[in-house]
């Protein structure tokens, strides 16, 4: 990765003073329901899955053994509202009765194992790890962390995987969890997806992609 056009800690430090994120936007009570929630949030904003674990799951399955003995189509529409309900439902199903048969019913905690899991991947396992555990084991790349990342210049990679290695390597290991949540925090506030706020933004005189300095976005595909 060629050098940065902004310093990854000039980002860090700025970042810090605008944003108090929490450990994680999903609300949970225990590993486990942080994994059921990761697992919801593919393709689905934040807010719906809070409401659906809060007013849903959450009061009805406590146990992975309560995931594992539900029925398909019981799951499937307790979770229809956060979208592709029958892969997800599956994939919890599965994940819960492996829970069960590897772990006591316990979430593990170390990233091979939770890879392991069906409907687990290394963004879905890092959020575990880091929120659940205070394990800094990964960098969780969302969309806004791609599109945050990109546009600032500390990656020009579009795989999450290849973005996770280059925001390892540029941040301190003890700021991981931060990487990931203060990066969600300025792509919601500021650097979105559409009409990026660039004249707000603390780094429009030095982004690569600011729109004050009439560069382009290079978080566009």
């Amino acid at each position: 990765m060629a050098s940065p056009a902004i310093s990854p800690q000039a980002v860090l430090t700025t970042l810090k003073r605008l944003y108090k994120p929490p450990k994680t936007f999903l609300h949970f009570r225990t590993p486990l329901d942080l994994l059921v929630a990761t697992m919801l949030s593919a393709q689905c904003t934040d807010n719906r899955v809070n409401i659906v674990t809060k007013t849903i799951l959450y009061p009805k399955y406590k146990t992975a053994k309560d995931y594992a003995s539900v029925p398909q189509s019981v799951l499937e529409e307790d979770i229809r509202s956060c979208g592709f309900y029958r892969a997800k439902a599956k994939n919890i199903r599965g994940m819960a009765q492996l829970l069960i048969d590897r772990h006591a019913g316990h979430v593990p905690q170390t990233m091979e194992e939770l890879v392991a899991l069906p409907g687990v991947g290394r963004k879905t396992a890092s959020v575990i790890l880091s929120a659940a555990f205070d394990k800094n084991e990964g960098i969780a790349v969302d969309t806004h962390v791609r599109r945050v990342t990109q546009r600032l210049g500390l990656t020009s990679h579009k795989d999450p995987e290849k973005i996770e290695l280059d925001l390892m390597k540029a941040f301190p290991r003890k700021e991981w969890r931060l990487v990931t949540t203060l990066h969600i925090s300025h792509g919601r506030a500021v650097c979105t997806a559409r009409n990026r706020k660039c004249d707000v933004c603390p780094f429009m005189r030095t982004c690569p992609s600011s729109l004050v300095l009439g560069k382009k976005d290079r978080a566009k595909k």
